[in-house]
């Protein structure tokens, strides 16, 4: 489901300068509370692109409950889902929404379905170098340049920079292609959303992580990758992007993302196991609660995301009967 349809839908009604301005957190979120008797084990196994900021989240966590210990695992949205199904995860993080087989898994195991919750958002930046000066790029061109099958119906086949209109030294230069591994859910979502979920050049150079494919992209003048907008760094650029040849081009920010303007905005979840016949155990439900309070989305800025909105925030917590 695209981010615009749903933020844009939850965050009606709502002054949205005041949401959105300056990556500022909702006004409406309220500062976490603490509250007395929390300690106890924690761990989470999951995305890398939210491995930072589980980790902030954490940290921030500690600071009020001293006697909780909290262990972050980030190798690929893949994982989470058989680490809560084996029971050796309380959290399993998520760059895209679990597929229908490993609902179904979870759900063959434990009789009903896992519960998620909307924890940041995303643009899933396309990143350049720093020194190149291409301005903007198509859905269409990013499947021609990634994929092989180019399903979204690109003439041909985009393996130089003066294929996309670039000119001068950068004309025949080569595009080198950087991206994640399959165990990614970024790798899914890139391939789904700007792939027409069609299939990876055998020359996409796979990373085990969102940091090293920046990298990457900051040591190789003439390539190209995608990750995560909380990745950036100021030797490489994230390219605004457009979903079609007569659509606008739409930079990477916060505005854009709410907006459903930028076509590769995402959200970013946390998966739990949570039995509809019994009550959260404290120890989860107040971690969730700090993730979505006000000190916990400031942590999502920090790390370079966008916040969810009070109404988002408010509609998980009363799904997992984690409200007070």
């Amino acid at each position: 489901m695209r981010i615009g349809h749903v933020v844009g839908f939850a965050v009606a009604g709502i002054a949205l300068s005041a949401v959105v301005h300056a990556q500022s957190v909702d006004s409406g979120l309220g500062n976490y509370t603490q509250v007395p008797g929390i300690s106890g084990n924690l761990k989470s196994v999951g995305s890398d692109t939210l491995n930072n900021l589980m980790t902030l989240w954490a940290e921030g966590f500690n600071k009020m409950y001293p006697n909780v210990k909290i262990e972050i695992e980030g190798k690929g949205s893949s994982t989470a889902p058989p680490a809560l199904i084996g029971g050796t995860a309380q959290f399993g993080p998520m760059s895209r929404q679990m597929k229908e087989a490993e609902i179904d898994a979870f759900e063959q195991k434990f009789g009903y379905k896992p519960s998620m919750v909307k924890a940041a958002v995303d643009s899933l930046a396309v990143f350049v170098n720093k020194d190149n000066p291409i301005k903007c790029l198509r859905l269409q061109q990013l499947d021609a340049v990634f994929s092989k099958t180019r399903r979204g119906g690109a003439a041909k086949d985009a393996a130089t920079w003066g294929e996309l209109g670039l000119g001068g030294e950068w004309k025949n230069k080569p595009i080198d292609l950087y991206g994640r591994n399959a165990a990614s859910g970024t790798y899914g979502y890139f391939k789904e959303e700007a792939l027409f979920k069609g299939d990876y050049k055998d020359s996409v150079k796979e990373q085990p992580g969102s940091s090293a494919v920046v990298q990457g992209v900051a040591t190789d003048k003439y390539a190209i990758g995608y990750s995560g907008i909380g990745y950036k760094t100021a030797d490489v650029r994230a390219v605004p992007l457009a979903k079609n040849a007569a659509s606008e081009c739409y930079e990477a920010n916060e505005k854009n993302a709410y907006s459903g303007d930028y076509p590769l905005a995402r959200f970013l979840y946390i998966y739990i196991n949570v039995n509809p016949n019994q009550a959260l155990d404290p120890l989860r439900r107040e971690f969730i609660k700090f993730v979505v309070s006000r000190e916990g989305q400031e942590g999502t800025v920090k790390d370079g995301y966008f916040p969810v909105t009070r109404p988002i925030a408010d509609e998980d917590l009363r799904a997992i009967g984690a409200t007070q």
